[in-house]
């Protein structure tokens, strides 16, 4: 089977799980400013980098992979978000990109392939939005400017694309979309390897949102933006980030009412303190999204940020336990065969009590 119908054959059977964050477990390692550098040429000061820590520090990134399928789960992203040209020229890194994101992939396709025990386990390839923004002007003065094109952004992500399907990604995962035309480009850069490697490459799409009311910074609200994707025909469409599950809710329900294809979320734990931290209890989460579960509306489910190895783990048993009571339900009380060109409820006027 191709890696797209390996995961449809699986969430036919399951709710996928997909992983957390990297960026606060990589600030649990406790790396000093030399450990993000190690073994470059790099003269800025590279602390906080985390994308540079595949290269650099890769059994770091291993560790956290490894607690995360430890948790269950099924979909593991690239610690890539900021592996693109244009962020890393930020650290003066622009040109260790191709490496950053070989060894990135690598990385989880081995931690991957090392389990021996059946269960299906996917590398989404994670490219972030970019610091730039093709839709608004950075300057206020002059709201026609554009720090790049379309074109320039498309190829910063053909770059990136193909080195993480270089270093074994099963699917490309454009996430935190904040701007829609930079995901239009995304978009093009996987459509464009897709016809230089000869083969499909599954999309993976999530949407941000900025605001409560369902729109992302472009301006797109959760319908529009689906219908303007919709042509890629991506494997999965969702939402990340922004908020946590509770005020995720109802814009996953709308996503999911239009969306014809899997759908996938992975919010943060809950909204930031008042020190910007998180602090929402893992049993919390897990009750907040397994409603979705029941409702039917998702397909995939992890965390954003604040979420960690034990948000994933608990997310995954409150799945595992909703499916096995829905399964003793039916094979206790089976519901016998109904012609569904019927009415469900009684025709007004014939219903009575006895």
């Amino acid at each position: 089977m191709t890696k797209r119908e390996e995961f449809e054959a699986a969430a036919a059977q399951q709710i996928l799980i997909k992983d957390g964050p990297y960026g606060t477990a990589i600030q649990r390692a406790g790396l000093a400013a030399q450990d993000y550098a190690a073994g470059t040429d790099l003269t800025q000061e590279q602390k906080g980098n985390n994308d540079l820590v595949n290269l650099t520090q890769p059994q770091v990134i291993r560790t956290i992979c490894d607690s995360y399928i430890d948790a269950g789960a099924h979909i593991l992203a690239t610690n890539t978000f900021n592996a693109n040209r244009i962020s890393q020229a930020d650290y003066g890194a622009e040109d260790l990109v191709h490496e950053i994101n070989v060894s990135a992939a690598r990385i989880i396709r081995e931690a991957i392939d090392a389990r021996d025990d059946g269960v299906p386990r996917f590398v989404a390839g994670a490219v972030g939005p970019t610091n730039k923004t093709l839709s608004l002007s950075p300057d206020v003065e002059d709201p026609g400017y554009r720090e790049v094109t379309f074109d320039e952004i498309a190829d910063v992500y053909v770059e990136q694309c193909r080195a993480l399907l270089e270093g074994g990604a099963d699917f490309i995962l454009i996430e935190t979309v904040f701007d829609t035309l930079n995901c239009k480009a995304a978009i093009m850069a996987v459509k464009q390897l897709e016809r230089e490697l000869g083969r499909d490459i599954p999309l993976m799409i999530s949407l941000t949102l900025t605001d409560l009311s369902g729109r992302n910074l472009s301006g797109h609200t959760v319908e529009a933006f689906w219908y303007t994707v919709r042509h890629a025909k991506p494997l999965t469409i969702g939402l990340n980030c922004s908020f946590g599950a509770e005020q995720l809710r109802p814009h996953v329900q709308l996503l999911s009412d239009v969306a014809d294809t899997y759908l996938m979320a992975y919010p943060n734990a809950g909204l930031p303190n008042d020190l910007g931290e998180y602090d929402e209890l893992p049993e919390t989460t897990a009750a907040l999204t397994r409603v979705w579960a029941e409702n039917r509306r998702i397909n995939a489910l992890g965390g954003c940020c604040g979420s960690t190895p034990a948000h994933i783990a608990a997310m995954a048993e409150a799945f595992a336990t909703a499916i096995r009571a829905g399964q003793l339900a039916a094979d206790a009380d089976p519901m016998p065969p109904r012609d569904m060109a019927a009415p469900s409820t009684p025709l007004i006027g014939k219903a009575f009590l006895e």
